[in-house]
């Protein structure tokens, strides 16, 4: 529910702040579920989300919206994307394993442009402002809620997203040294190329496991160097898991590649046209990774 009220809001919110420019959204829900008999009391419960959510922001207030309104707004995201003209890649709720437990998980929106990622912006509700690795007590609700944005040539910026603060410019850890390095990965299954990396590198930490695209937030402001996500044979990434982070992580002046060390191409769709694996890092440690990365792959002949 709170996903495809996510991102109906943005979608009618993006569509009227745009005009008269069409909206071009390319999203991650769809309304076939919603559409079906049964499913009125849960479209409703929805609609009445979508309204209180809207009602929070004056300009808004007393539109009339119906059910077809918010079914509407959902199906705006299913543009395919592509190479050319200018295309808003929307994550309604990136991390839902991470939402339901109450731990991290994003809203991650970013503009293409021919093809390119020129803006990017990511709201991480659980994110505490200061470091998300070394928190060893729960942090009060004054101290979480991130909101990290970032435009071509422009540099990354976090501000509370409360509202209480300015935007602090971030950069990319400056850390050199390996054996004191800190690397991300998600919530699933243990990914056994992972370890092969970290071994090769000397990484002594065990990974640090966060749900979401607030991976790349935290790598950009500095909690850690790297971050590792391979994915069994024929997975296909999606463009709206990525977009976001990947401006915020290379504006704040990090690297954000496949195993080969090419950049993500966000131009052939709804799918990233990438080798395989990510790569989310400093420039500083980039040749080191992408050698442990090549060797363990050698070695593990999983992924090609």
């Amino acid at each position: 529910m709170v996903s495809s009220g996510s991102q109906a809001v943005v979608s009618l919110v993006l569509e009227r702040e745009l005009q008269p420019d069409k909206l071009s959204l390319v999203a991650e829900e769809e309304t076939g579920d919603l559409r079906k008999k049964g499913s009125e009391l849960f479209l409703q419960g929805i609609t009445t989300l979508v309204k209180d959510t809207l009602a929070s922001e004056e300009s808004y207030t007393g539109s009339p919206l119906s059910t077809d309104d918010v079914l509407n707004a959902i199906d705006c995201g299913k543009s395919e994307g592509g190479s050319s003209g200018s295309h808003w890649v929307l994550d309604p709720i990136d991390g839902t394993r991470g939402f339901v437990r109450g731990e991290q998980y994003a809203v991650g929106l970013a503009l293409l442009v021919e093809g390119k990622v020129v803006l990017g912006v990511m709201a991480c509700p659980n994110l505490p402002l200061a470091s998300a690795i070394c928190v060893t007590d729960k942090p009060s609700q004054e101290d979480v809620g991130c909101l990290f944005f970032a435009t071509t040539g422009s540099g990354t910026y976090v501000q509370s997203l409360q509202g209480n603060s300015l935007p602090q410019k971030v950069r990319v850890s400056s850390n050199e040294n390996l054996d004191e390095a800190k690397f991300l990965e998600s919530y699933h299954k243990p990914i056994p190329i992972h370890g092969t990396i970290a071994k090769k590198l000397g990484i002594k930490a065990l990974p640090v496991r966060l749900d979401s695209q607030a991976k790349y937030a935290a790598l950009s402001r500095g909690d850690a160097e790297i971050y590792l996500r391979f994915t069994l044979n024929g997975y296909r990434e999606c463009i709206w898991d990525h977009a976001a982070g990947s401006i915020i992580t290379t504006e704040a002046g990090g690297v954000v590649c496949d195993a080969t060390g090419k950049s993500l191409d966000f131009s052939k769709g709804k799918y990233l046209a990438h080798k395989t694996g990510i790569i989310v890092t400093t420039k500083k440690l980039k040749p080191w990774i992408l050698k442990a990365v090549r060797e363990s792959i050698e070695e593990e002949n999983l992924y090609f």
